[in-house]
């Protein structure tokens, strides 16, 4: 009996990375792969109960399953095959979320029982994932004679694998670190963000180079090998609030590779503030050019630009508002620091109109000392005039309401 096999990643922002799936289950009778076009067993395992000159594909009771690479001969394709694995996610590419195998199965000579039977515990091979029980669901119908007639299958059978980050992962894999244009503080990734120092990860100190040991073989999957940092982090991004314009404000973001022994195929960051689209935005590199973040090293960081639009109805940098609430590095959430750690706008900026104020009471109170001052100058003089008309009449005592009587007593004394 023949059997197609279709895998369909239905993650809109995580995608299936190399070395790809690796898809397994278990026969719960004495079934044999025959045959196989688009995938391979990775064993063929003990296939003595089978005879003839061509033995079957995998006599394993667990297959495994995985894709075949780019490029094979032409009868061992299939449609959607032949990827390594690789499984983009819906949003980035909705052409390339799909994988498909077929394959032969066939029973032990010595068995009469025909039937088969819905095999048990699957499994992706993927970190992180857990697959259900598999349930049937309504036939499959395929195209036949070349499109002109629809033919059915008589069984199908559908599996759903769920991802957890917590089991892929002990610690979170990326961390955020935020700066801004009015502020001279730097916020760098929170201590132990991805784990701490002598602590399961290894790290390489400035200056010396990794083992080659440590790196990975052919499909083998190692931990990280990351720069001794106060983070532990593979992955940094930074986001930078850069420029503020009359409608518009620009956002730099800066991803950093610090792992030793990976490059990041494919990879993609998923950001949640309110001025993007449905407060979610997804970006990527162009193909050929830097969808390939690279190891640690000189080369091992992208950089973007964004041009925001402001909406006079929310837009404020108070309060932390122009820096992301969420950010994802390939599917999985990053740590970013706590609110009250972020650049904040220094203080004279919000008081400007308090400023103004005590400007505008310091010059009054300059006026009025000017006032004073005049005045004090002025009672002077005046004082000043009275003591010299004094002084050139000394024998004449003035009263008040003597003044009219003044001139004539001086007349009557000379």
């Amino acid at each position: 009996m023949q059997a197609v096999v279709s895998i369909y990643n239905f993650q809109q922002y995580r995608h299936v990375e190399s070395p790809g799936w690796k898809l397994g289950w278990e026969w719960r009778g004495s079934e044999a792969i025959k045959e196989m076009i688009g995938a391979e067993a990775t064993e063929q395992g003990d296939c003595s109960l089978f005879k003839g000159p061509l033995l079957p594909h995998c006599c394993e009771k667990m297959p495994e399953i995985i894709d075949l690479l780019p490029e094979p001969p032409y009868h061992m394709r299939n449609a959607n095959c032949c990827k390594g694995g690789v499984l983009s996610s819906m949003t980035q590419n909705p052409l390339q979320y799909k994988a498909s195998f077929k394959m032969g199965i066939m029973k032990a000579p010595l068995h009469n029982d025909t039937k088969l039977i819905i095999p048990k515990i699957f499994s992706i091979g993927l970190p992180g994932y857990t697959c259900g029980s598999p349930f049937t669901v309504a036939p499959t119908k395929y195209r036949g004679d070349g499109g002109r007639r629809w033919m059915q299958s008589f069984l199908t059978w559908e599996v759903t694998c769920t991802y957890s980050q917590r089991r892929a992962f002990r610690y979170p894999t990326c961390c955020v670190s935020l700066s801004a244009f009015y502020s001279e503080t730097i916020v760098e990734c929170s201590r132990c963000s991805c784990g701490c120092q002598g602590v399961g990860t290894k790290c390489v100190n400035p200056g010396d180079s990794p083992p080659a040991l440590l790196f990975t073989h052919g499909d083998e999957v190692v931990p990280p090998v990351v720069a001794c940092t106060q983070h532990m982090c593979p992955i940094r991004m930074h986001w930078h609030v850069k420029q503020s314009y009359m409608g518009y404000w620009r956002v730099k973001m800066t991803v950093t590779n610090l792992n030793f022994a990976k490059n990041y195929t494919s990879w993609n960051i998923v950001v949640q503030h309110p001025s993007l689209q449905d407060d979610t935005g997804m970006f990527w590199g162009n193909p050929f050019y830097n969808d390939i973040l690279l190891q640690s090293g000189e080369d091992g960081n992208v950089q973007a630009e964004l041009l925001l639009k402001k909406d006079p109805g929310m837009f404020t940098f108070k309060d932390g508002w122009t820096f992301p609430r969420r950010l994802y590095f390939d599917g999985d959430e990053c740590v970013i620091p706590p609110p009250d750690r972020y650049p904040r706008i220094p203080v004279h900026h919000y008081s400007t109109g308090f400023s103004l104020y005590y400007i505008f009471l310091t010059l009054v109170a300059f006026t009025v000392c000017l006032l004073y001052i005049r005045a004090y100058v002025l009672n002077v003089n005046i004082i000043r005039h009275s003591i010299s008309w004094l002084y050139i009449h000394p024998f004449v005592m003035i009263r008040a309401g003597d003044r009219l009587n003044l001139k004539s007593k001086a007349r009557d004394m000379n």
